[in-house]
């Protein structure tokens, strides 16, 4: 028997591994991980810091360990070279492996700035737990940081690095932080809270070059300033791994395409997590991916299974301004209603009609508003 193939050892892949397992406890599993198959929750890498978590204590499982509990092969250090997906079939650097079906939980790769200068090539991302380990170790002779994108992964790297007593710059084109998710109301309110915690802000203008200077960087911004600082972080976000899909001939478009099924446009090949667009829709969050692990896992046990997605709240995990946005869905006509409220802010996205289709809540109205309006919202 051929084995269930998962290339990907991330919260999807073990995810997906363990769902399956509680439904299927004969068909062989193999899991083939590019880096070291250790298990650990990627959410955790952007307020480790101010816990006090190394890389190895956010580990919560090695690849051995993960292999012995989900009775399945794990694959550490191996890296998939192409998918023939007529012979059905994986080629990896180590050799071939012929499958019964085959899961891409590849998640996605950090988008890199276009910097000249001779610095630009020490501007470091996190995106695994060996990208965090280099971080710490490069981090520990770092008073200063240079954090450049305000999106949601820059802010809440942005706060747990201030938490930790660290002095931070963040420097991005948006208006106000987090602009892509929130309403104005919401993102500068953030963006004050964060100020009296701490960090500088270089908004409305990017960074051009990275030049050494000393024993740490200058970044020169395209509105003349410049920042020094000894280490430079880049956040600007996540672009799904498709290059793998793409050449395989499966259909990509915002991500490796999929229908509700969790099934690509190529038989008896499916997508889950970072790297999926589900319906041609994208959700790099942790509530989508352990659904669709769930209805995938029934589908590849036998009982196809539709992923269904409620309203699914994102928490930005910013301690100095806590904030829990539904955005409202892709191409959605109306506008945002924003009011300051004794705890907080709470802004509506409103349709025409007057529908609820987002809201966006910072501060205490996280916790005493929250409920009220996920109950007034639908399924998605």
């Amino acid at each position: 028997m051929h084995p269930l193939i998962i290339i990907g050892a991330g919260l999807a892949g073990y995810s997906l591994a363990r769902e399956f397992r509680r439904l299927d406890k004969d068909t062989p599993v193999l899991l083939i991980s590019a880096d070291d198959g250790r298990y650990y929750a990627k959410p955790s890498l952007s307020n480790a810091l101010a816990q006090g978590k190394t890389a190895d204590k956010l580990a919560l499982s090695s690849a051995a360990q993960m292999a012995d509990t989900l009775k399945s092969q794990v694959l550490p250090h191996t890296l998939v070279e192409r998918i023939d997906p007529q012979a059905q079939q994986v080629f990896t650097q180590d050799g071939n492996y012929a499958y019964s079906a085959l899961v891409l939980a590849l998640g996605a790769e950090p988008i890199r700035p276009p910097l000249a200068g001779d610095g630009a090539s020490a501007v470091l991302s996190i995106n695994n737990l060996q990208d965090y380990a280099q971080f710490r170790a490069r981090l520990d002779k770092a008073q200063h940081v240079a954090l450049i994108g305000p999106g949601l992964i820059g802010c809440e790297f942005a706060n747990d690095l201030v938490q930790a007593g660290k002095q931070v710059s963040v420097i991005g084109p948006d208006a106000y932080p987090v602009s892509s998710l929130l309403p104005p109301a919401v993102g500068t309110a953030l963006q004050q809270a964060l100020t009296q915690a701490g960090v500088n802000w270089h908004l409305g203008t990017v960074a051009q070059s990275v030049t050494h200077t000393g024993q740490g960087y200058t970044l020169t911004l395209n509105n003349g300033d410049t920042v020094t600082a000894d280490l430079v972080l880049s956040a600007v976000g996540l672009r799904p791994s498709t290059t793998l899909a793409a050449a395989a001939g499966l259909t990509v478009q915002r991500g490796i395409l999929t229908d509700a099924y969790l099934r690509s446009s190529v038989s008896n090949i499916y997508a889950l997590g970072d790297c999926a667009a589900v319906a041609g829709r994208n959700l790099p969050y942790v509530a989508p991916l352990m659904l669709g692990a769930k209805a995938l896992a029934k589908t590849l046990s036998g009982a196809d299974t539709a992923v269904i997605y409620p309203v699914m709240p994102v928490q930005i995990k910013t301690p100095a301004y806590p904030v829990v946005v539904v955005p409202p869905p892709l191409g959605a006509v109306g506008t945002w209603q924003a009011e300051t409220v004794p705890d907080g802010v709470q802004a509506r996205f409103l349709a025409d009609t007057g529908e609820l289709l987002g809201f966006a809540l910072g501060g205490g109205a996280t916790t005493t508003h929250r409920q009220a309006l996920l109950n007034a919202m639908g399924a998605v």
